[in-house]
């Protein structure tokens, strides 16, 4: 039933994104890809610290 409802959801979504268009239309839409971007990357960067971290507490404990 579930399912159903799940695949009638995405199915009926026929209407276009109206403030992505405004969005677009005002030159904004750079500034929320950017912004994106920017929060994804300090994302990657949080992590590759942390993997970073936990690998020399692993090999200090491993020793």
């Amino acid at each position: 039933m579930f399912l159903v409802t799940l695949c009638q959801s995405i199915v009926a979504q026929d209407k276009q994104a109206e403030m992505a268009d405004v969005l677009r239309e005002n030159g904004k839409i750079y500034n929320v890809v950017a912004v994106i971007l920017v929060i994804f990357i300090g994302f990657l960067i949080y992590l590759f610290l942390t993997e970073r971290k936990l690998k020399n507490l692993e090999n200090k404990l491993n020793k």
